[in-house]
């Protein structure tokens, strides 16, 4: 990362590069904001997210008022050499409406993202009042009981209930398997690429 700054023809796209964040767990893009050479310098020497503002004029970093920082994983240019995939590990929410991203809410087909997203939040952050949050305080001892209950539940409602019972059993059981996850870090992408491998 270090001669990433020397590669980008900043002449060309008038001293300012989009930047596009993306989560490094889940791959979910969080926001587009611009850099110029000196807050790219600053990003890659303190391994924290910082950007250029183009209304205050000024370098900001995420966060700085929310706590809600960047942490810097991996830099990315493009083919063209005119634009970053940033890849982080985000403290909290990115967008400051308090959305994951600032793109708004997910559709539907990452429900499971956004789940296990909250899941892994409650494991950093061990908010007081939270279920999730008492799991993980409890340790693995206990999550792996939850993972066991409610797989009973499913199979009993699978074998005598409505499907509606299957259905919500079912949320139930995904649900904890992915505070299982979170516990063991185990990433929803790692599951994925190993179903792939199995493919």
């Amino acid at each position: 990362m270090k001669n990433l700054v020397s590669k980008i023809n900043w002449q060309k796209i008038d001293g300012l590069i989009p930047a596009v964040i993306q989560n490094d767990k889940t791959s979910q893009v969080l926001m587009l904001a611009y850099m110029n050479q000196e807050s790219l310098k600053k990003t890659i020497k303190t391994k924290k997210v910082c950007f250029y503002s183009r209304t205050k004029k000024r370098l900001w970093m995420k966060g700085e008022e929310s706590g809600n920082c960047l942490s810097l994983i991996n830099i990315r240019l493009d083919c063209d050499q005119d634009a970053l995939l940033i890849s982080v590990d985000p403290k909290g929410p990115t967008c400051h409406t308090g959305e994951v991203s600032c793109f708004g809410e997910i559709d539907r087909e990452n429900v499971l993202t956004n789940l296990y997203n909250l899941i892994a939040e409650r494991k950093k952050n061990l908010p007081q009042n939270s279920y999730t949050a008492s799991l993980f305080k409890e340790g693995l001892g206990k999550i792996c009981e939850k993972v066991e209950e409610e797989s009973e539940e499913v199979i009993r409602a699978a074998k005598k209930e409505s499907k509606k019972r299957v259905i919500e059993e079912s949320a139930d059981v995904l649900y904890h398997l992915f505070i299982l996850m979170a516990e063991k870090d185990v990433s929803l992408l790692d599951v994925e690429n190993e179903l792939i491998k199995r493919k």
